[in-house]
């Protein structure tokens, strides 16, 4: 059984702070600065180059890829970790797309995360083949599914509202259609119970920065599905996918029938030390409990908010089975209201036009956070301390 009180006190967060925002940045386990001070004077400055292979660096790409994998329902060896999400997005598309030569469109939802779609922009110029993306409101993705489409690429909880969407039906209907799927899981790993080997989904992408606490880039995943990994192609053929990366090779040749084929380049040793341990507090939780305290403590949110906060409007599924483990309320003065609030040392974020985005995050958020946060909110809100001039300033990061 998961014991949250564990869990909370193995991150290192300012004294004071309510931190309402690990869907969009994760806090650093106190086991970091230790695990990266490991790293540097024993792994880096005594092995060199010899750590490679005496201390496994080369594979961390893997190990650390099924501790992943784990946590997405992924059997052993169908994940890796490396890169950054955007490159990832980019491969699983351009292989989904190789998958379904015949097909031209390549479906989306414009609730999904922009950069998402950016990657797909760009991938459709460089085929210069009459590619189209669509991208209809989010609760049209289903009728939007047809014989036409070859790639179904969705994130599955909005990053905006926190709307989830039923993978496993749009999985069902996709491959009835003959199309591929590429989930992103960015808001999914460690914020909601995911299963893609029992949804048979194709392939799967996410970071783990956010709810897997990795720290600031710390490295996106992706997963194939077993069925796939002896004939997909990686398209972007870095050296650290090869069938042989020490033949050097002039021709490339993807490690066949292996989860390695959709390694890139060289990865950041460092930031693996990093993410390790943030693993490693993963290891002690069952998904489905942080699941079911992530739903009682939004639900304790949002009835506070509701009931002490007039002028938010809750724009996120009020069904907890439909959305992902961040709340979020429209106001017409999000941004500074906002602004206040992290002023006042609660911390959450904002997302134009105008909505408050809440992570509840169960590893290192308790039912007296949920409670002094929105007392915060609403003192701010009655003394109106968010038409401060100071507030009203937008930072280069939103």
């Amino acid at each position: 059984m998961t014991n949250f009180e564990t869990t909370r006190q193995q991150f290192d967060l300012p004294e004071g702070m309510i931190y309402l925002n690990g869907n969009s940045l994760g806090p650093m386990p106190k086991a970091s600065v230790p695990a990266m001070t490991s790293f540097l004077n024993d792994e880096w400055r005594t092995e060199l180059i010899k750590g490679w292979n005496t201390k496994n660096w080369f594979m961390q790409t893997n190990t650390l890829g099924d501790r992943v994998g784990r946590l997405i329902g992924a059997p052993e060896g169908t994940t890796v970790v490396g890169d950054t999400l955007s490159i990832k997005v980019f491969q699983a598309v351009a292989a989904g797309m190789a998958m379904v030569p015949d097909r031209r469109v390549i479906l989306s939802d414009n609730g999904n995360f922009p950069t998402d779609l950016y990657m797909v922009e760009g991938l459709i110029k460089l085929k210069d083949a009459g590619y189209e993306l669509r991208t209809p409101d989010p609760e049209d993705v289903m009728d939007s599914i047809t014989e036409e489409v070859g790639v179904v690429m969705i994130t599955e909880v909005d990053y905006r509202t926190g709307r989830r969407h039923d993978m496993k039906a749009i999985i069902e209907k996709a491959h009835a259609k003959g199309a591929v799927v590429v989930w992103d899981l960015a808001h999914s790993a460690g914020a909601v119970p995911v299963d893609v080997g029992g949804t048979d989904t194709d392939f799967a992408i996410g970071c783990t920065y956010k709810y897997l606490n990795g720290g600031p880039g710390a490295p996106a995943f992706i997963y194939v599905a077993p069925r796939l990994l002896e004939t997909v192609e990686p398209f972007l053929s870095g050296w650290y996918g090869h069938e042989a990366p020490f033949a050097f090779d002039t021709d490339y040749r993807p490690m066949p029938g292996k989860i390695e084929r959709m390694r890139i380049g060289t990865p950041s040793i460092a930031s693996f030390a990093l993410l390790s341990v943030a693993l490693d507090i993963w290891d002690q939780v069952d998904m489905d409990e942080v699941h079911a305290k992530s739903v009682d403590l939004s639900e304790l949110f949002i009835r506070e908010v509701e009931a002490r906060c007039p002028g938010l409007k809750l724009v996120s599924p009020r069904d907890p089975q439909a959305r992902g483990s961040h709340v979020s309320f429209a106001f017409e003065h999000g941004y500074a209201a906002m602004q206040a609030l992290i002023a006042d040392n609660v911390i959450g974020d904002f997302r134009a036009p105008d909505v408050m985005r809440f992570g509840i995050t169960p590893l290192f958020v308790n039912e007296a956070d949920i409670l002094g946060a929105v007392d915060k909110l609403e003192r701010i809100l009655k003394e109106e301390r968010y038409k401060e001039e100071r507030f009203q300033k937008r930072s280069l990061v939103t």
